[in-house]
């Protein structure tokens, strides 16, 4: 089955209002004669308002279908009510955000969110119509110690065992060996598809038909030299990027590489 690629940029804690401006004007200079890969961007929460009037009436040639894609870079799993600083799926909705990004790796470091919590946010999502971008991936001394496996499993099934394998329909998991974003370092290919592939088989083992349409990106400081070789590989659908999508010109490269090794 012919998967669509999607290249989505994570800004992470970067950006200001001018930065949003800009940053977009030179995307949609950039890919404005792009095709055949999907192009989200998930800048902080407090520029998606900025990010989605700069996103609005590109003035391309792509007839009014924006290329890029709004995003956003976590939600909470309440709809409304006394949860003070926290962000909901129906907010995200208003401005316009697709692609939510959850599970990332800062957030289960940094905030101690279990597999079962983002499960939750996983199910919020898929309520609201949403698409979750669950991360997924191993610590250095998981990979070290053979567990790369192990931990991405449990990381999905955390998922299948709350919804069942069908949530996974339209969905996206993007794995990132936690030993490579921001480091510099990088699975090879051949590392980064067998991985893939596992994934994929693990999911295939309850439903091949939502194996094989569900999108799985490579999120391990993927970059402009290495993007071309990564998406010829046949399990990785596009990629999750960090400080590359933060330059133009650099996120440009990544997006043209996917659109032209998976069409």
């Amino acid at each position: 089955m012919a998967r669509r690629p999607l290249v989505m940029g994570n800004w992470k804690l970067n950006g200001s209002k001018a930065f949003t401006k800009e940053l977009i004007e030179g995307l949609k200079a950039e890919l404005h004669d792009v095709t055949g890969c999907d192009v989200a961007i998930a800048p902080p929460v407090m520029y998606l308002g900025t990010a989605e009037a700069a996103l609005s009436g590109c003035g391309c040639s792509c007839g009014g279908k924006n290329i890029i894609q709004l995003g956003a870079q976590n939600v909470d799993i309440n709809v409304k009510g006394a949860f003070t600083g926290d962000i909901s799926s129906e907010m995200l909705k208003d401005f316009g955000a697709k692609y939510i990004i959850i599970g990332h790796s800062e957030r289960r470091t940094y905030h101690k969110e279990s597999d079962e919590f983002i499960a939750k946010k996983f199910a919020a999502l898929k309520e609201a119509g949403l698409v979750p971008v669950l991360c997924i991936g191993e610590t250095e001394a998981e990979n070290e110690a053979g567990k790369t496996e192990e931990v991405c499993a449990r990381q999905i099934d955390a998922v299948i065992n709350a919804l069942g394998v069908e949530a996974f329909n339209g969905a996206v998991i993007a794995y990132e060996p936690i030993w490579a974003i921001g480091t510099g370092k990088s699975a090879t290919p051949a590392q980064a598809q067998a991985v893939h592939a596992f994934i994929r088989g693990h999911i295939a083992a309850k439903s091949q038909a939502v194996a094989d349409q569900v999108i799985i990106q490579y999120g391990g400081s993927v970059n402009d030299a290495n993007a071309a070789e990564l998406f010829t590989q046949p399990d990785i659908d596009g990629a999750l990027v960090g400080g590359a999508s933060l330059k133009a010109p650099a996120f440009a490269v990544i997006v043209k590489a996917a659109a032209a090794a998976k069409n």
